[in-house]
């Protein structure tokens, strides 16, 4: 056996809690060389990378959204696919197309596949809301079933595979808001915001410098599909669960657990696929916290970025201009812990 083959084996019989505990502070240490705050806006991203979901991110131009996702992949050693979603962007333009070929030997014409930016393991949807919805749909339905069909053939997406979009919250005219229908598919949506004073500081002495730092690779692809897999083998106990499930259902106005508050300021509440992404996601929170079960906090934690895109609010919460990070805070509020 090899030292590589022996170091292999010694990696997959490590205990997957110390093994992803260890990796996210060596990608935390090695993405912190490049990005300068954003604490939770990367663990989320973390959360959405180790738990197999894809994640939105919304926040205005300037904030490191694109840089933050080109460091993270270089950290985990993943191939990387930028796409600047336009409204003349077409289907094919990113899952690919047959074209036309002849062998150079025979002369014999036939139609070749030319797999398109998204034969990738990470992906970067850039402003997924300019592009129309037909080639929104084309991407959404490659992220559930994680493949592709041209030309009457089907084709598998590499594994891992990672869909990291972005939305601009203003400049909305010329824009197609993705339906709720298919933002239930984004296992997160994450929001970055501003950085504090010193942290802006900081970027803009780093930015304005000569200061070029290096990221090297922590994980490779196969740590990671073995780490997802551990993670949905990581026990959940009864009465976690049980609260995951009441806060989703909580948030559905017909329900009868649904508080006042949320009959009047919720239209629809989130489905069971966020029942799902609360316990998915506080599993991975634990892993990577170095924590063998989760916990309610792990699901707490997880609640805005898990719910918020799930919850449409009523046009009485327009109204009172009550957000859906409001009505999830007053969820978790008024939702008991057991």
């Amino acid at each position: 056996m090899t030292d590589g083959q022996a170091q292999e084996t010694s990696a997959q019989e490590q205990d997957p809690i110390d093994v992803l505990a260890g990796v996210r502070l060596e990608i935390l240490e090695q993405v912190g060389r490049v990005i300068v705050g954003q604490d939770r806006v990367i663990e989320d991203l973390l959360v959405g990378l180790f738990a197999k979901g894809h994640c939105l991110f919304i926040g205005v131009p300037g904030l490191g959204k694109t840089l933050l996702v080109q460091t993270v992949a270089r950290a985990v050693a993943l191939d990387f696919s930028r796409v600047q979603f336009t409204p003349d962007l077409m289907p094919s333009d990113i899952t690919g197309t047959d074209i036309l070929d002849s062998d150079p030997e025979t002369g014999e014409r036939c139609y070749r596949f030319v797999p398109g930016p998204i034969f990738t393991n990470v992906l970067l949807s850039d402003e997924i809301n300019r592009a129309p919805p037909k080639t929104q749909s084309a991407l959404l339905q490659a992220m559930q079933e994680r493949q592709v069909t041209a030309g009457g053939g089907t084709y598998d997406l590499p594994d891992p595979f990672f869909v990291l979009a972005t939305q601009n919250p203003i400049e909305q005219e010329g824009t197609y808001p993705l339906p709720e229908a298919q933002l239930d598919r984004f296992l997160l949506s994450v929001h970055v915001g501003y950085p504090e004073h010193d942290e802006e500081k900081q970027i803009v002495e780093e930015t304005t410098s000569a200061y070029a730092p290096e990221v090297q690779p922590v994980v490779s692809a196969e740590q990671i599909l073995r780490l997802q897999h551990a993670i949905r083998e990581v026990p959940v106990a009864d009465h976690v669960l049980d609260y995951a499930v009441r806060l989703a259902r909580s948030s559905r106005p017909d329900d009868p657990l649904a508080p006042e508050f949320v009959r009047r300021w919720v239209a629809w509440g989130a489905g069971p696929r966020a029942s799902q992404t609360l316990v998915l996601t506080a599993k991975t929170r634990a892993l990577l916290y170095g924590r063998p079960v989760p916990s309610i906090e792990d699901v707490q934690a997880m609640a805005r970025p898990a719910l918020r895109h799930r919850i449409i609010t009523s046009f009485a919460a327009e109204a009172e201009e009550i957000t859906g990070d409001q009505v999830i805070e007053s969820l978790l509020d008024a939702v008991p812990e057991p």
